[in-house]
């Protein structure tokens, strides 16, 4: 009998549109951090492309590690999470504007800021942007992202769009994880970015029948789409299939790749279906499904 995976890895295969129509980018073979305290820097900063930048929070200053993503348009620039606490974000991202706008010869573009979700590990820098000039900070609420981004109805009257300046991007909301959960698809590189909701980690789940509702969603979404990667906001899985690194750990020498594809998407959502409604804590290879009381 083939397994979950090998299903979702021959349906995941999408000929919709070849590679070679998406902007390249690159992944590093490791991001790991937290080995050598304090010396290590607050962030590290990624180039996936020149207007495509990852930034990871470094676990010297807070064990989350959270990811970040700076996206450029011609017109604007979008970061998605400020991070958790004890770091400067905003001069992390300040330099990577800078050097972007030095490489292109134009002034700083402004700077929206959206979140994954509500979560204190992904707002917690939101103060530092509060106030900086040419910014746009949207809450992580779902009031304020429905008056933002302009969604007909939360959650299912589909997925809105964002035009960074001859960028696209297409927000998705999936409430499950948390209330103002979303999705963030950007139309050039074919990522797409899932926050906590799907990354090599535990799925906390605190909404059941709005998470399975979300990774239907997503499938759907993706059907007809190019996705190069899927790209979330943590690692917490080891290069080890089914092991996971304790809750807390600051340093994980030998951590999963930050990459999933498409195929991993199919596999949560076959498992949920599997699971009938009923959401228990499953360990899969790269990923763990986790249920959690209370939604919040």
């Amino acid at each position: 009998m083939r397994s979950w995976l090998a299903i979702a890895l021959m349906l995941g295969v999408q000929a919709a549109a070849p590679r070679g129509s998406l902007e390249p980018g690159t992944l590093p073979q490791s991001w790991t951090t937290g080995g050598s305290c304090p010396e290590q820097p607050p962030f590290r900063s990624h180039e996936y492309n020149s207007d495509f930048v990852i930034l990871r929070q470094s676990g010297c200053t807070n064990f989350e590690k959270p990811f970040l993503y700076l996206i450029f348009g011609e017109r604007a620039a979008l970061l998605i999470d400020t991070g958790a606490q004890t770091a400067d974000v905003g001069g992390a991202v300040q330099q990577v504007i800078a050097r972007w706008a030095a490489r292109h010869g134009t002034a700083p573009p402004p700077l929206v800021v959206v979140h994954s979700h509500g979560h204190g590990d992904h707002i917690a820098g939101d103060a530092q942007f509060k106030d900086r000039p040419n910014t746009t900070l949207v809450a992580a609420d779902v009031q304020a992202l429905t008056a933002f981004f302009g969604f007909k109805s939360w959650p299912d009257g589909g997925a809105a769009t964002y035009d960074l300046g001859g960028r696209v991007l297409d927000i998705i909301p999936i409430p499950g994880h948390q209330a103002a959960s979303i999705a963030i698809y950007d139309r050039r590189t074919g990522i797409l970015m899932t926050g906590d909701t799907l990354y090599p980690g535990r799925l906390y789940v605190r909404d059941g029948p709005a998470f399975i509702a979300s990774i239907r969603r997503l499938v759907a979404f993706t059907r007809d789409k190019p996705i190069s990667h899927v790209l979330g906001a943590h690692i917490e899985n080891a290069r080890a299939p089914f092991v996971v690194y304790p809750e807390g750990t600051k340093y994980q020498p030998d951590e999963h790749a930050l990459e999933l594809g498409r195929a991993h998407l199919l596999e949560l959502d076959a498992s949920l279906t599997d699971m009938n409604g009923h959401i228990a804590r499953r360990v899969l290879r790269d990923f763990t499904i986790w249920p959690v009381d209370p939604p919040r």
